[in-house]
């Protein structure tokens, strides 16, 4: 993805990097990383590996202390791509037990040491349009209200800017007082709507499967939202009984990740069950998910499809990232 955004020469601080969707996007719209920070060491070998450049840091953003990397002091942006934040946890705030809301108070706090211009904060839609999680909404405005910085709540879908997928993201962006443009959020561009079919087709193809497009005319919609699913339990599928139900009418079986395309005497029949669909590859997911054909994920199959399934579509970090760029740049 070239560097050719509006933004070009700001800097960022990448928390809960993770495999670096919305890392990739923003680098995109012109923002270098002084430190992408996640604490998975296969995620950081991830970032590793597609960008040696990057300093890249293995720790838990709850021991992170700016005052030991004081490259981070006022970075052009702050941006989080963090573990999703449960409703029980919104309810339950003064518990303190819930570790994904643990690692939100710890980003927002993090503003106090590095101080940086623009904050952008990636997580659950419900976040923003729900009543139950008002509390953590509230809280974390109280501490942004109390630094200077002026903010919005919102969301996009990941569909609305190119990306084959309906996935919807809640987004909170920040700016301190003494920038004076005014934010304002990317629109859909609906002209950039691709279907599953269009996505996947030269891949379904690369083995000789003489069926591709017959079944990439009929995957003629976009994906369901992919589930990374739990880094500490089962295996690899695209995402609960529902998503699954919606692959399985594509002719897609979201109850497993294939090692490789179909090959040429693939025989596809989806009246047979699963055994008459075929299965996405770790890489036709993240195509999915709008990762460029070139970025490589490290680790075991079942390791690499969890990165893809929990990352950040570049491409709406980048049209974030242009955004934030150009309100810092005014």
């Amino acid at each position: 993805m070239a560097v050719t955004g509006a933004g070009a020469g700001l800097t960022s601080l990448e928390v809960c990097a993770g495999a670096g969707g919305l890392a990739l996007g923003l680098e995109g719209a012109g923002f270098t990383p002084v430190i992408a920070l996640d604490n998975r060491p296969v995620a950081c070998e991830t970032l590793r590996l597609n960008r040696p450049e990057w300093n890249v840091l293995e720790t838990d953003l709850l021991d992170f202390d700016p005052v030991d990397h004081q490259q981070t002091y006022g970075v052009d942006l702050l941006s989080a791509g963090l573990p999703r934040v449960k409703a029980t946890a919104a309810i339950n705030r003064s518990r303190g037990s819930d570790l994904e809301l643990e690692i939100l108070r710890a980003t927002i706090m993090l503003m106090h040491g590095v101080q940086p211009r623009a904050l952008l904060v990636e997580n659950v839609p419900d976040l923003v349009t729900k009543d139950t999680y008002a509390p953590i909404r509230e809280e974390m405005e109280k501490e942004l209200d109390h630094l200077g910085y002026r903010y919005e709540w919102f969301v996009l879908n990941a569909a609305d800017h190119g990306v084959p997928q309906d996935r919807k993201q809640g987004f909170l962006v920040a700016f301190a007082s003494n920038v004076t443009s005014r934010f304002e959020k990317p629109e859909p561009d609906l002209e950039d709507m691709v279907t599953v079919g269009e996505a996947l087709l030269e891949s379904m193809a690369s083995r000789g499967w003489d069926r591709a497009e017959e079944w990439a005319a009929q995957a003629d919609r976009i994906a369901p939202t992919l589930v990374g699913g739990s880094w500490e339990r089962g295996g690899a599928d695209l995402g609960p009984t529902g998503s699954k139900k919606a692959w399985a009418k594509m002719g897609v079986d979201g109850g497993t990740v294939a090692d490789q395309v179909p090959g040429a005497d693939f025989h596809w029949d989806p009246e047979l069950g699963r055994s008459g669909m075929m299965a996405l590859t770790v890489e036709q997911a993240a195509k999915l998910q709008g990762f460029p054909p070139e970025w490589q994920f490290a680790g075991k199959k079942t390791a690499r499809y969890r990165q893809v399934g929990h990352a950040s579509p570049p491409q709406v970090g980048r049209v974030l990232g242009d955004a934030i760029a150009a309100a810092l740049r005014a």
